[in-house]
């Protein structure tokens, strides 16, 4: 799993390695003022740059909360949209915050590129700086720790429950199989 979260450099024709092309996402709530947004986008945008990817811009939105299906309004997630579709080279999109399966899936799905939170993002960073057994262990728990409560949205296109002819039973679905495996 560690090497699955593969954010940052790209290979170009097995000859060197390309930085990947990003744009960052971050809302500014009552909680938070613009400047410190602008301080955690700073942040983010070393993270980024650790992991291997360049910030090409910044968009902020002013909410009294995130929006549960896409995270920030529609109208920002329009002028994203059109920002990703005009800038053919952006091949990743990273929240500020912490988002669920669900919304991973439906801003993928929106955007056509690769969505990350900032926690997948420094998970990422220290999956490719593991060097022994025991911290690639480790960096491989604290993932799946991280996408076990996420299953669930990103599984949503298998949640029928079937069992099998000659089968006691319905069966289990997709995302209880992946819960299962991941504990």
């Amino acid at each position: 799993m560690a090497n699955e979260w593969n954010i940052g450099e790209k290979k170009n024709k097995g000859l060197k390695k390309e930085l990947e092309k990003a744009i960052i996402i971050g809302v500014v709530t009552p909680e938070q003022s613009e400047e410190q947004v602008k301080e955690y986008l700073d942040e983010l945008e070393f993270l980024a740059y650790t992991a291997g990817a360049i910030v090409q811009k910044r968009f902020t939105q002013k909410l009294q909360h995130p929006d549960r299906r896409t995270f920030v309004r529609s109208g920002k997630m329009k002028e994203i949209e059109q920002y990703v579709e005009s800038h053919e080279e952006v091949s990743l999109v990273i929240f500020d915050d912490d988002l669920t399966g669900k919304q991973t899936s439906i801003i993928e799905e929106m955007l056509k590129v690769k969505i990350v939170d900032r926690s997948t993002l420094i998970l990422d960073i220290f999956a490719s700086r593991a060097q022994t057994a025991q911290a690639k262990t480790q960096v491989e728990l604290a993932q799946m720790q991280y996408m076990l409560p996420r299953l669930r949205g990103l599984w949503t296109h298998l949640e029928r429950q079937r069992g099998g002819i000659g089968m006691r039973g319905p069966g289990e679905k997709e995302i209880e199989t992946d819960r299962r495996i991941v504990r």
